[in-house]
C-alpha cells in the first residue's frame, strides 16, 4: 500500500503527521503481515485498509496516549501476536525500549522478521510465556488476548510500582479490569477513534502499604 494512502487512513488516530520513515516501517510491517497471514493466523482481518485502521491506527493512538514523545520508557507488549500495539508504538515513540512477548513460536518468528525488516532499534522479541519473565517495566500493554481474566494479574506483576498498565479492550471489560486489579488507579477510558466499543484503559500501579 502506498505511503500516502496509509497516511490518510491513519490521520484520525495520530496527533501529528507521520514521518516518511514511520510510514515506510508501517508499510513494511503491513506487507509482511498480509504475506504471513496466508500461512499462519495472525489476524482475522483480511482487508489491507481495515488492517491499517483497526490494528495500526489503534496501536498508534495508544502509543501517543500512553507515552510522551521523548519518553525513554521500558515497555512490555504482552501477547504481542502480530505486533500490536508494540511495533507501531515503537514507531511513534522511538526512544522507548520495547519487549514484544509472544509465546507462540511461529508468531515470535514473524515478529523477529518484522523487527529485522523495519530496522527498528531498541526493540526485542521474547518467545516465552509471560509467567516466566522476572522483569518489571514502566509500561505494560495488553490487547485482544485470550483468557483476559487470567492474564490481567500476570500483566500487573510485570508493572513496577508507579508504572502503568495500558489495556486496549472492549468497553464492557473496563469494570472487570478495575475489579480484578484494585491496586491500580484507573483513568477514565479513552475512546478509540472510529470505534463504538473499543477503549484504551490506563492504570497506575500504586505503592502497597503493608501493616
Amino acid at each position: 500500500m502506498e505511503a500516502q494512502r496509509i497516511a490518510a487512513l491513519l490521520r484520525p488516530f495520530a496527533a501529528e503527521a507521520l514521518a516518511a520513515e514511520q510510514l515506510a516501517a508501517i508499510s513494511t510491517h503491513l506487507d509482511l503481515l498480509l504475506r504471513w497471514n496466508q500461512r499462519i493466523n495472525l489476524t482475522a482481518v483480511r482487508s489491507p485498509e481495515e488492517v491499517v485502521t483497526r490494528h495500526f491506527g489503534e496501536s498508534i493512538f495508544a502509543g501517543e496516549e500512553l507515552l510522551a514523545p521523548h519518553e525513554a520508557a521500558d515497555v512490555c507488549d504482552l501477547g504481542s501476536g502480530a505486533g500490536f500495539p508494540g511495533l507501531p508504538l515503537k514507531m511513534v515513540r522511538t526512544e522507548a525500549h520495547v519487549l514484544l512477548v509472544e509465546a507462540h513460536g511461529k508468531k515470535a518468528v514473524f515478529l523477529k522478521e518484522v523487527v529485522r525488516a523495519t530496522k527498528l532499534q531498541g526493540i526485542e522479541v521474547a518467545a516465552v510465556r509471560a509467567e516466566r519473565l522476572d522483569l518489571e517495566f514502566d509500561l505494560v500493554t495488553l490487547r485482544a488476548v485470550e483468557r483476559f481474566a487470567d492474564v490481567l494479574p500476570i500483566a500487573a506483576k510485570l508493572v513496577r510500582t508507579g508504572g502503568r498498565l495500558g489495556l486496549l479492550i472492549g468497553a464492557a471489560q473496563v469494570e472487570e479490569a478495575a475489579r480484578a486489579l484494585p491496586s491500580f488507579k484507573w483513568q477514565t477510558p479513552a475512546a478509540i477513534p472510529q470505534s463504538n466499543a473499543r477503549v484504551l484503559l490506563q492504570g497506575k500501579k500504586l505503592q502497597l502499604h503493608l501493616s
